[in-house]
């Protein structure tokens, strides 16, 4: 009886202890809402200066969350049309991409194939000057305001094409549903391509789609794109998965703080091909969602992986509704690809200046296995199985797109072109590189040579040693050494810029399937990758661990 009743007294004094515990808490909470309110309260009262309310609370909730991680994020009422456009790809717009050009001149960048833009006759290159006789020249917060509108309605026009003068448009608003598929065609006779930029609604039956579609045109290989694909419904993720693999496999497990976070996710169908040879191309911009398809691929030892390493997002969000029509997007969950690993990087501020993963020291990374035995680590992004150098420019290329120079070009000459045939084909004359060359010799744009840097950086630790006037001459011989000669610096880099001025060209004709089209050749990933699918022994081996 006494061991009993010193039982109930101990499991009283848990609850009193955990009960007490959790007042705490609270009591903790209440108060530094308390004192954040008094304090808000006095800056408004007693600043020097006069706040704006609005702009002190929201540095504040903007601080406080960013303290988490990048992820968890608020959205004020003003911002929810953005986020609801960003989550569902839908949207009253004249489907276009507007940017600022040549010195803040609105430009249409890229009208979207089948949407009012295109089918009015709108181009990129044209400048917009006026959108229903108000005047929106370097104004790109104005005609963003103005571009958009309630579907059915329309909206007139003004623009400046280069070479034709002026012209008016009247275009229509529609619903512009972005696809998360853009593009799929065939990169050769027997390689399919399917680029995939989102995970929104429908995401898996976009893919599905394309790839039956490859296979009747003759796909016995396939490249799905995950690159710069920064994710989005985890669902999406898993009928994307469940094309490659069949009925009932694993394919993420979600854990959070909250036992209603913590799932399993299976595919729940047939898949549409679990034999075709697959090859996915992932880069420091693949996230989340991506993370999860690529994961899953390689967990299964379903298809390779070429690139470079994936952003490291292993995290869930979901949106909460606030007061005053504002929302947040707060993290609720890790998850974790079948074979047990999460891919989250473990420093959410360590990045390298591609947004890649900062290094991750090997005692902080835990080993799993692939169905096959092959050995993958968790702690920052998926690995690729053959991992490709990030595409470089030369600095005089660089020069060139940093001032929009191969655009404004592309604006002048675009008329004396003449049709293009086929963008994957398409070999531009070698006259148009003598023509740009001429016509950007005069033209200021800055770039500097790669060592340059180094020869800075020494610089200035020798005037910090007192040394400087003792190396300033053979500084100085190392920089008239590296200084620039427009013209045979444009000679060194024909091969790429010769590609950027395709690539320019062929987008103003084909839109932005003629760009990716045009890239296949120049793309380090599809190359490497057409290489690995066009070896079936290199293949095999790799998904084998051989």
């Amino acid at each position: 009886m006494k061991k009993i009743i010193v039982c109930l007294v101990l499991g009283v004094m848990v609850l009193s202890a955990a009960s007490l515990r959790q007042n705490d808490k609270y009591f903790e909470i209440l108060k530094n809402l308390d004192i954040f309110a008094t304090m808000y309260k006095e800056v408004n009262a007693n600043y020097v200066d006069d706040l704006n309310p609005n702009t002190l609370m929201r540095t504040g909730i903007d601080a406080m969350l960013t303290s988490l991680d990048p992820y968890t994020v608020y959205y004020s009422e003003d911002q929810i049309e953005d986020v609801r456009t960003e989550n569902t790809g839908q949207f009253g717009g004249i489907g276009a991409i507007i940017g600022e050009r040549n010195g803040g001149e609105i430009t249409v960048i890229l009208p979207n194939k089948g949407y009012p833009a295109e089918k009015a006759g709108m181009k990129r290159g044209d400048v917009i000057l006026s959108i229903d006789g108000v005047d929106v020249s370097n104004d790109y917060d104005k005609a963003g305001t103005y571009l958009r509108g309630q579907a059915s309605s329309s909206v007139n026009i003004k623009v400046e094409r280069p070479g034709q003068g002026q012209i008016d448009f009247k275009v229509d608003f529609e619903k512009i549903e972005l696809p998360n598929v853009p593009y799929s065609g065939m990169v050769n006779e027997e390689v399919g391509y399917i680029k995939l930029t989102g995970f929104r609604d429908a995401a898996g039956k976009e893919v599905k789609a394309a790839l039956r579609e490859l296979k009747k045109e003759g796909a016995k290989k396939v490249i799905l794109d995950l690159r710069d694909n920064g994710g989005g419904l985890l669902n999406e993720a898993v009928n994307i998965s469940n094309i490659f693999i069949d009925k009932g496999e694993l394919v993420v497990t979600t854990k959070g703080k909250l036992e209603e976070m913590n799932a399993t996710y299976k595919t729940l169908n047939a898949a549409t091909d679990t034999e075709i040879p697959l090859a996915v191309l992932i880069n420091s911009s693949s996230a989340s969602a991506s993370e999860i398809v690529a994961g899953v691929m390689q967990d299964y030892d379903r298809g390779v992986l070429i690139g470079r390493k994936s952003f490291g997002k292993g995290l869930v969000q979901r949106t909460l509704p606030l007061s005053y029509n504002s929302q947040m997007k707060v993290t609720i969950a890790k998850y974790y690809t079948p074979s047990g690993r999460c891919i989250q990087a473990i420093d959410y501020s360590t990045r390298n200046d591609d947004g890649s993963v900062g290094k991750i020291a090997d005692s902080l990374k835990t080993g799993f296995k692939t169905n096959n035995g092959r050995l993958v680590y968790d702690g920052g992004g998926v690995d690729p199985d053959f991992s490709v150098e990030r595409q470089k420019f030369s600095p005089v290329a660089i020069g060139l797109l940093s001032e929009d120079l191969i655009f404004r070009f592309a604006n002048d000459y675009n008329s004396q072109l003449g049709e293009i045939d086929n963008p994957v084909t398409y070999r531009l004359p070698e006259s148009v590189f003598t023509d740009f060359k001429a016509w950007v010799v005069d033209k200021e744009f800055s770039y500097s040579h790669p060592l340059q840097d180094e020869i800075d950086q020494l610089r200035i630790a020798a005037e910090d040693v007192g040394e400087l006037n003792r190396i300033a001459a053979q500084l100085g011989g190392l920089e008239k050494a590296l200084a620039k000669d427009v013209l045979s610096d444009l000679e060194k880099s024909k091969a790429e810029i010769m590609f950027l001025l395709k690539e320019e060209f062929v987008t103003r004709q084909f839109l932005e399937p003629g760009k990716i089209e045009a890239s296949f050749s120049f793309d380090k990933d599809v190359q490497k990758a057409i290489e690995v699918l066009s070896s079936s022994s290199t293949y095999n081996q790799t998904l084998s661990g051989q």
